[in-house]
């Protein structure tokens, strides 16, 4: 089994990271290789870390409300450079009506803030797969 190495990343201008830092270090000490941008990342500068770092599965921390939108943009920056990109899921308050949009676009899961921990890795082992 190859080990799952996902990007956990802060795009906007959300400065708040206390929740992506404890699931970065949760997923670290579930076996998996995280890399962790820091705050206030562009959907470029994500993307292209991403691609660097070839990892598994996007991990999405947005608290700012402008999910729709970071999420489209970062999804635009793939097929600007005509790369598929890899499966994403999304944290942070998100109202419910924004999940079918979000899945529409290629969200793959949202885990809401008080998310079990070992929901999330689990759901990252099912979508990157053996």
């Amino acid at each position: 089994m190859h080990r799952i190495k996902i990007l956990i990343a802060k795009p906007g201008l959300d400065g708040h990271d206390r929740g992506a830092k404890i699931v970065a270090k949760y997923l670290r000490d579930a076996g998996m290789e995280v890399i962790y941008t820091g705050l206030r990342q562009s959907p470029e500068t994500i993307v292209n870390t991403a691609i660097q770092e070839d990892v598994s599965i996007i991990g999405l921390s947005i608290l700012s409300g402008a999910h729709l939108q970071l999420c489209k943009k970062i999804i635009a920056v793939y097929k600007e450079k005509e790369i598929p990109p890899p499966p994403m899921f999304l944290g942070g308050i998100i109202p419910g009506e924004d999940l079918p949009e979000l899945k529409k676009i290629g969200i793959r899961d949202v885990f809401p803030p008080g998310t079990p921990l070992e929901s999330i890795a689990g759901k990252i082992r099912e979508i990157v797969g053996p």
